[in-house]
């Protein structure tokens, strides 16, 4: 992928703006938020490309069958269309672009991250009026089709899980136990199997964006906007803004992030002075690089 420019920060604030008002309204839609993401990183999706990425999504869920039946039935209904008539799909060499996590680029391009893959399913599904919710598997990202909770063994409204990463692959047997042994080396509990809450989606997809960006120190712009995203979200782990503060000032913007530093020490000191005097160093070491 090329290197996209990023907007112009009256479209970036414009942007986040937008994104924290989606993110606090009483039913967060996925699809808008994931958008509004795709438009941080890349500053030439305008608002038609906004419009025609939802416009997409509409599109593939106008050709799904009317009311197929049985979660599985919706299952193989949406795999047929997504994974085999339009090929979405991922590959390993997906996890190493940027692209993979950006949804309109997903739509485009027809692969992506398990995450992203899956956003497309639920969203398509959605759309259509199946049953479905998103599965965030330790390591790998599935949807479910059916009830939200207790599966009803043996009857037509058991819960069916699809693997979009697979082309939409219907998981059978111990597949599910397979996918999170793979990724984690440990079992599968019932808890992982709970649906998702759209912002949870929304969550993950931007730290991996922020994974993607710290393994690539030129591409501190990226892991930025993300943590600066995450942040505007209702519920965000505290540390976030002792990322940020850390990534400013490998950035050299040294005196903004000594000061965020030392505003995160006051909150930590709370429960560990001890490391909140650690994190007062790296103000101080931050500061003297002004020197």
């Amino acid at each position: 992928m090329r290197h996209p420019r990023p907007p112009s920060p009256e479209r970036s604030a414009e942007l986040r703006r937008r994104f924290a008002e989606e993110a606090r309204s009483e039913r967060p839609d996925l699809a808008a938020l994931c958008l509004l993401v795709g438009a941080q990183a890349d500053g030439t999706l305008d608002e038609a490309g906004l419009d025609a990425a939802q416009v997409e999504l509409d599109r593939l869920a106008g050709q799904l069958p009317f009311r197929p039946g049985s979660p599985e039935a919706w299952a193989v209904a949406v795999r047929d269309l997504l994974g085999g008539r339009y090929g979405f799909h991922g590959v390993a060499a997906d996890y190493q672009r940027l692209e993979s996590s950006l949804l309109h680029e997903v739509l485009r391009r027809r692969r992506g991250l398990p995450i992203m893959l899956s956003v497309v399913w639920l969203e398509v599904a959605r759309r259509a009026g199946a049953p479905v919710y998103g599965v965030a598997l330790p390591g790998h990202f599935v949807v479910g089709f059916g009830p939200e909770s207790g599966p009803a063994s043996g009857s037509r409204e058991e819960r069916v899980l699809v693997d979009p990463f697979d082309g939409g692959r219907v998981l059978s047997g111990n597949d599910a136990e397979v996918l999170v042994a793979g990724a984690t080396g440990a079992g599968l509990r019932a808890s992982m199997l709970e649906p998702a809450a759209p912002l949870d989606v929304v969550a993950r997809i931007l730290n991996n964006i922020r994974a993607w960006a710290a393994a690539r120190p030129e591409r501190s712009d990226v892991g930025l906007w993300a943590i600066e995203l995450a942040l505007l979200l209702p519920a965000h782990a505290a540390r976030l803004r002792y990322e940020r503060a850390r990534l400013l000032v490998q950035r050299g913007e040294f005196t903004a992030g000594a000061g965020e530093l030392e505003a995160y020490a006051e909150v930590v000191a709370a429960v560990d002075e001890a490391v909140a005097e650690e994190i007062r160093g790296e103000a101080r070491a931050a500061r003297a690089l002004l020197n």
